[in-house]
């Protein structure tokens, strides 16, 4: 039953204010100044002077005279309104030049350089001032803009085509801290900028992520009811990729320009700026529907990985969920090897920060020794082109804890330290990364911190639902808490996910078995892991001795024996984490059965 507000309502409201909230549609401007903290330390009277200076002589004379205010200074920062996009842009373009013009006489140390970003929208008016989402998106894209640039959300360039002196490029819908949906945004560089300008990566970081566009599948069908199945298959395929926060991904309005076209990929991919590009098609012969999917390198035209999928058409809908849901885990996976060869090909001078992520990552998922070394080096030269890159923290942090682990560290307390601190750094950069909290989350379970560690895996699922190692890590946790029956249907998902899962995953669903004492099942899962080591030999003895198969379980310990003479039953409980006391004691009592140490 719809609810109606009735006068003592309506008078309280009148008497809170909510009837009196304005609100207006207006372009918003952002500005502040490149390498602001450097300037300061350098010379802090002189910077504020020469900023003030500027604000009188050039910013507010030029805003006034494209009909714009400024509403809110913020340190080196600067909010305006404008009435229209073009009016908001052309004073862009001039503030830029003016800036330059007052550079002219400055030492490059000492030059103001600015990024600026511009959005379209709603806003909340209150007084002088204005706020909400409007606001904020142009703030955002202020972080995307070069030295000397204008970043501008795709409203504004729809509304400023042909009408202003510069091009912008488009650059897809990159990740905005704190902003959940995908934003399509344009940039164009307008000013001069200094030679060299002394700060960290940042926001440019953003634009040298490896860039994909999905094409439009093709519906190679005689039914062209399969037009909408084809066109939902592209779309949904672009909206989950933009989940993965590594990836660059082209909007659909510059994807599906290409609908119905044949194309040169190296074309398109030159046309859209992206190292990937993604093609389709769908085929319905029958009840059953065929969907080929390929990844293409742009440069090359060479293909990095093609699968076909061949499915019942009785749920034409859940097909489709089901293989978005696989190309997006497969995909993640097969950038990060192509991009790894890409960077062995190239100086290690020239190596931007996501191409060390990426190698790093590559190195981690090997899990030996050396190659946990090689990554941490990999992952701290990331860190180095850019200290506030929070998704190379929480991978620095994540290969920390592999040392920690499998004890490659000397020392394991100064690491574990490390690591958590990591983590701090990598969640005060951006809270919004499903890694950071990902690894948070494995951290708080080899603390026996529950709580915590629920808190982050489930922040993990929602900000990346697709992501086969945190569906994985879900199914652990599950398991840990005594909830196995769950944890195995999470751990199969992540398995049906990613095709091309490591082997550990095996190890994950052959504990969840076991703790849901479906013995056999266990087994055989674990068998799959080839060479198996102490732990993996523990757990098989464990699993047959509750089988009731005593030589079987006899033949595992003594192989867990030969792999670690100091074996104990203790030491080795003392590394799990189970929650449940019952569950606890049941793999105590199974690895004391199969006659190991206690």
């Amino acid at each position: 039953m719809p609810y109606t507000v009735g006068r003592a309502d309506a008078v309280r409201i009148q008497e809170i204010g909510i009837e009196r909230m304005d609100r207006r549609l207006t372009t918003i401007v952002a500005a502040d100044v490149v390498g602001y903290s450097r300037l300061m330390e350098a010379d802090e009277a002189g910077t504020l002077a020469a900023l003030k200076e500027r604000r009188k002589t050039i910013l507010r004379p030029l805003a006034a005279q494209h009909g714009g205010r400024l509403f809110k200074i913020m340190g080196d920062g600067v909010l305006l309104d404008f009435p229209s996009p073009v009016k908001a842009v052309e004073f862009a373009i001039d503030l830029h030049r003016g800036m330059d013009a007052a550079n002219d006489t400055l030492d490059a140390a000492h030059r103001l350089v600015l990024r600026i970003g511009i959005n379209l929208g709603d806003v909340i008016v209150e007084g002088a001032d204005l706020y909400g989402d409007g606001v904020n998106l142009a703030a955002r894209l202020q972080t995307l803009a070069e030295p000397g640039g204008i970043c501008v959300s795709a409203v504004v360039h729809d509304q400023i085509a042909n009408k202003v002196p510069v091009r912008f490029e488009d650059i897809g819908a990159p990740a905005l801290k704190n902003i959940s949906r995908p934003v399509h945004a344009f940039l164009a560089t307008v000013g001069r900028t200094p030679a060299k300008v002394d700060e960290p990566l940042g926001a440019a970081r953003e634009l040298k992520k490896p860039s994909i566009a999905v094409l439009p599948f093709a519906n190679m069908s005689d039914d062209p009811e399969q037009e909408f199945f084809a066109d939902g298959l592209t779309e949904d395929t672009i909206t989950e990729l933009s989940r993965f926060r590594e990836l660059l991904v082209i909007s659909r309005n510059s994807s599906m320009k290409y609908k119905g076209q044949a194309v040169d990929v190296r074309a398109v991919a030159k046309a859209l700026n992206v190292q990937y590009v993604i093609e389709g098609s769908v085929r319905r012969v029958g009840n059953r529907v065929r969907i080929t999917v390929q990844l293409i390198d742009g440069e090359t035209d060479r293909h990095v990985w093609a699968e076909k999928y061949d499915r019942d058409l009785e749920d034409i809908f859940a097909i489709q969920d089901e293989v978005v849901r696989t190309i997006v885990a497969i995909l993640p996976g097969r950038i990060e090897a192509a991009t790894r060869a890409r960077a062995e090909n190239k100086p290690t001078s020239s190596m931007a920060a996501f191409e060390c992520v990426m190698s790093a990552r590559l190195l981690h998922h090997r899990a030996t020794r050396d190659d946990n070394a090689r990554a941490t080096e990999m992952i701290e030269r990331a860190i180095a082109l850019d200290p506030r890159y929070a998704h190379a923290r929480a991978w620095r942090a994540c290969i920390l804890g592999q040392a920690f682990v499998n004890r490659y560290c000397r020392d394991r307390d100064a690491t574990w330290a490390e690591v958590v601190a990591e983590l701090g750094r990598a969640a005060a950069l951006d809270d919004n990364d499903s890694d950071v909290h990902r690894i948070s989350a494995a951290l708080a379970i080899a603390g026996n911190e529950f709580d915590k560690a629920s808190y982050h895996q489930d922040r993990a699922v929602h900000l990346n639902p697709n992501d086969d190692l945190i569906v994985v890590q879900q199914g652990e946790l599950l398991t840990w808490l005594g909830r196995a029956e769950e944890g195995i249907d999470w751990i199969r998902q992540a398995m049906r996910l990613n095709p091309y899962h490591p082997a550990r995953f095996w190890g994950h669903l052959g504990r969840a078995l076991f703790v849901a004492r479906r013995y056999a099942e266990a087994i055989d899962a674990i068998n799959r892991i080839s060479p198996l080591d102490a732990g993996y030999h523990a757990l098989l003895a464990a699993s047959h001795a509750a089988n009731g198969d005593t030589p079987a379980a006899e033949q595992h310990a003594a192989q867990v024996l030969k792999l670690a003479p100091d074996f104990t039953v203790a030491a080795n409980m003392a590394t799990m984490h189970h929650r449940q006391a019952a569950d606890e004691e049941h793999h105590r009592a199974a690895l004391l059965r199969a006659g190991l140490p206690a």
